[in-house]
């Protein structure tokens, strides 16, 4: 029980720890790598194509990222003529017309388009596709225009949606649904100011109600769990539930009086190991106290501290997200 406790108090001290994740994306337009099944060429170019698209959108700042499927990237291929290069060895030179598009899939509606002509050479056709994708520049002027409209409309999109997603968020909390309402708030880019602030500071404050509900509920399970139990076994279980409280949780202080509660109740033969295991509470709870209050001495810690529960429920939206089904299909996406 000692090596169990020990556990529960160094996961208490690296709680903070977690909290300084910083999630790369955040505050960017997302936009996912698209490419339909029937694009009319190999696997292999199509692979290659993919990780073209992909380069070109991490290149202009924007994240390929699953968690928002809604924004696409996407491409259309048209094989145009094909030459054959005497040997030895004979090649094969061909000509593509590729003609890229960025796009709501949801509403099915096309942001952004360019069209580029490569040419590769090899010494299959599969290998003289694979060889033209390759030689496309994701710096061209036009790529890179091509991709800052589309930027530009999704960001219009989020400006337009603002009211509707911070007030869809209210409800979601309403109904304890704190990691979705995050997960959605979270998709607003920075580039859209205004409503990035408003709802930057709205996920602090659904964070902080998924602290309070999550503590409350612990000491609800800790207080039933002492009162089945009003032993040293029973309070080893409540105190490692107590643990699990963040420290910003407004049922901090019911905590402590419950752990108050259970030291008066404890007989004495049993009190040697109780204090032991008390102690080990009282000082993690004492650092991470200390911890705060010399971050909030000074503007630049309390900065440090807002960027931590930010990121931490950013963090708590990326991992909702990553468990979620996908509700999004691209089967009929087929830009031309």
């Amino acid at each position: 029980m000692k090596k169990i406790l020990t556990v529960v108090v160094l996961l208490i001290m690296l709680m903070p720890g977690k909290a300084q994740v910083i999630v790369d994306d955040f505050g960017k337009v997302a936009l996912n790598t698209y490419l339909p099944d029937n694009l009319g060429i190999s696997s292999d170019a199509k692979k290659q194509l993919q990780a073209k698209l992909t380069q070109l959108v991490t290149q202009n700042g924007i994240a390929g990222s699953e968690v928002n499927p809604r924004f696409i990237i996407t491409a259309a291929v048209t094989i145009g003529t094909k030459d054959i290069i005497p040997g030895p060895p004979q090649m094969i030179a061909q000509n593509l017309s590729i003609t890229m598009f960025i796009g709501d899939a949801v509403d099915n509606k096309v942001f952004s388009s360019v069209e580029i002509a490569v040419k590769g050479v090899g010494r299959n056709e599969n290998k003289s596709f694979i060889e033209a994708i390759k030689n496309i520049n994701p710096k061209r002027k036009d790529l890179i225009e091509f991709v800052d409209q589309g930027n530009s409309k999704i960001v219009s999109y989020y400006n337009s949606q603002c009211e509707q997603m911070l007030s869809d968020a209210l409800n979601l909390a309403q109904r304890e649904r704190y990691d979705e309402a995050m997960d959605n708030l979270s998709l607003v880019p920075s580039a859209c100011t205004s409503c990035y602030v408003r709802c930057t500071d709205r996920m602090y404050e659904l964070y902080q109600a998924r602290l309070n509900q999550d503590g409350k509920n612990k000491l609800s399970e800790a207080n039933a769990v002492w009162a089945a139990t009003r032993n040293l076994a029973g309070a080893e279980k409540a105190v490692n539930l107590l643990s699990q409280i963040h420290i910003d949780a407004n049922c901090k202080i019911d905590a402590e009086i419950l752990i108050t509660q259970i030291s008066a109740k404890l007989q004495a033969d049993e009190k040697r190991d109780w204090q032991f295991k008390l102690k080990q509470y009282e000082d993690a709870q004492k650092m991470e106290r200390e911890r705060i209050k010399m971050m909030e001495e000074s503007d630049v810690r309390n900065s440090q501290l807002q960027s931590e529960r930010l990121h931490a429920a950013k963090q708590v939206a990326l991992e909702y997200a990553k468990n979620q089904p996908k509700t999004i299909t691209y089967n009929n996406i087929y830009w031309r």
